[in-house]
């Protein structure tokens, strides 16, 4: 089995050969270009498929150049085994999907060989075993996007999006670089194993603060409120690099966050802050998602919302929980993203939308009490076979009762027809059900190598009640705005939601003063 666990090493490879041979090819050979990026995409995508059922197995395997702390490791295990195997697919679909996208543009082959490079560095990313091989690999992989988002540099809305994603970006990456400069001070080493070794004994002042250098880089490198303007801007760019994008290397910081997991635990502090932003993230960028027009722009401010549920995740220790979120998000938003003109298509094809259920006071009421009932029976259910679970991801279950509420809102509404009353009680439960099993799924994957959630004291007691409470609220107005969308307060309200209250306005007049017009 070791045979196949070093197969990980190899992973990034194929991609970033494939990118050197397309950049010796000539430019106008773009066919040629996009065969190799494909086959380095799949040929990454297949080498990490084996990889990971050789980890799967029992294998592990480690690799380091230079001397701790500056070294370049690799580490494959279960966690980095199945990341690789995440981003080689998502971005072999990328780039399959590009060729036909970008075929007969000039600059293509640039394209092809440019993604592939970015691929190759964000599967580096993935296999890091440790903070200096992440630095490494997340500043190349800023370097390629930046490439990216200016493939039609003559737009001014795309350079304005580029210059804000260097600007957030870079910051993260400088705010690392001082993070490992305090971990080399502190413990002598920048590796993840090493780092949650030192930090059984506790952390120490310095160890702290790099701590909370790391949750603020992360924050920003997963579009974290209020720094989430550049990822909601990124549409000008060819739709392959949004999908890639949102489905993959906005994902780093929470890569981050799992790696240093057993660093983490050790620092209520961090795990504190992560709750917070995390949470606020998620509920700001869910609301305002719900005002867009554009499907595009709904799907990123879509990817707003579940980063910060990812990093709300994180907070409370649910590492597992975190790393499925990371899996099925990317899945999802890779499909979203290249189906999206379909879907608009298929819209514009409804000539004559039935009439709308709006649930009443009643209906919503009786929506919660059906939705709370129904995870009950589910929570009892799987605990009675398989062992109880932590109050933490209970408390995450329940905040999916809220999302269960609300559809079933929408079948117990007066107007709602019975096909769509029957569609909702099928999808709450499967919903619910499904919460649980690939609960129990992600432990029996990762739970070996990640942390388990800590035993909840009285500051986790009260950031799972705030959090709670929050979501709880969020839902209910969701559930009930229909009622009361006309007045004219709501009407304001929703213009103010639409434009995300005007936060990214503020970031766009400091990228105002960088260069954004086109050199002549």
């Amino acid at each position: 089995m070791a045979g196949l666990v070093e197969l990980g090493f190899f992973t990034p490879l194929l991609p970033l050969l494939a990118s050197a041979l397309g950049l010796a090819l000539p430019r106008h050979n773009a066919e040629r270009v996009a065969t190799l990026a494909e086959l380095g995409a799949l040929g990454a995508a297949l080498c990490a498929a084996v990889c990971l059922a050789g980890v799967l197995a029992g294998g592990t395997s480690s690799l380091a150049l230079g001397i701790d702390p500056v070294l370049l490791a690799q580490r494959i295990e279960p966690v980095g085994a199945t990341l690789q195997l995440l981003i080689g697919f998502v971005g072999w679909v990328v780039i399959r999907f590009s060729r036909t996208y970008l075929a007969g543009v000039p600059s293509a082959a640039r394209f092809h060989f440019t993604m592939s490079a970015t691929l190759g560095a964000v599967l580096v990313l993935a296999g890091s075993g440790g903070l200096v091989t992440f630095i490494v690999a997340v500043f190349a992989v800023g370097a390629g996007v930046r490439v990216l988002l200016l493939h039609f540099a003559g737009r001014q809305a795309a350079r304005r999006a580029a210059a804000k994603f260097t600007l957030v970006w870079g910051l993260a990456d400088i705010i690392l670089v001082l993070a490992a400069v305090l971990l080399t001070v502190s413990y002598g080493s920048t590796g993840f194993t090493r780092l949650a070794e030192v930090a059984q004994s506790g952390l120490s002042v310095p160890g702290q603060v790099a701590a909370a250098l790391v949750v603020l880089a992360a924050a920003l490198k997963t579009a974290s409120f209020p720094l989430h303007g550049w990822v909601t801007e990124v549409m000008e760019a060819p739709t392959p690099v949004s999908a890639f994008l949102h489905a993959g290397i906005i994902n780093s910081g929470g890569v981050l966050l799992i790696k240093l997991s057993g660093f983490f635990e050790h620092s209520p502090g961090a795990m504190a802050a992560l709750v917070m932003i995390g949470g606020f993230t998620a509920l700001f960028g869910a609301t305002v998602m719900l005002t867009q027009s554009a499907i595009k722009t709904a799907l990123a401010w879509s990817t707003v919302a579940q980063m910060g549920f990812m990093l709300l995740q994180c907070g409370l220790g649910l590492w597992t929980l975190a790393l499925l979120h990371i899996v099925a998000h990317s899945l999802y938003k890779a499909y979203a993203f290249l189906t999206a003109g379909g879907a608009v298509r298929a819209v514009e094809s409804v000539r004559r939308p039935g009439p709308v259920a709006v649930p009443g006071v009643g209906a919503v009421a009786s929506a919660f009490v059906v939705a709370v009932t129904l995870y009950c029976a589910v929570a009892v259910a799987f605990d009675f076979i398989l062992g109880p679970k932590s109050a933490q991801a209970l408390a995450l279950g329940a905040i999916l009762v809220f999302g269960v509420a609300y559809l079933i809102a929408q079948g117990l509404a007066d107007a709602a027809p019975r096909e769509l009353t029957r569609s909702t009680a099928i999808a709450s439960l499967v919903a619910t059900v499904g919460y649980f099993s690939f609960h129990r799924l992600a432990d029996w994957l990762w739970g070996g190598v990640l942390p388990d959630p800590p035993l909840p004291g009285s500051l986790e007691w009260a950031l799972i009640v705030l959090s709670l409470v929050s979501f709880g609220v969020v839902a209910v107005a969701q559930a009930m705005f229909p009622l009361w969308a006309h007045h004219p307060a709501a009407a304001g309200l929703r213009v103010h939601l639409t434009n995300g209250l005007y936060i990214n306005a503020l970031l766009n007049r400091l990228v105002g003063g960088f260069r954004t017009e086109p050199k002549s």
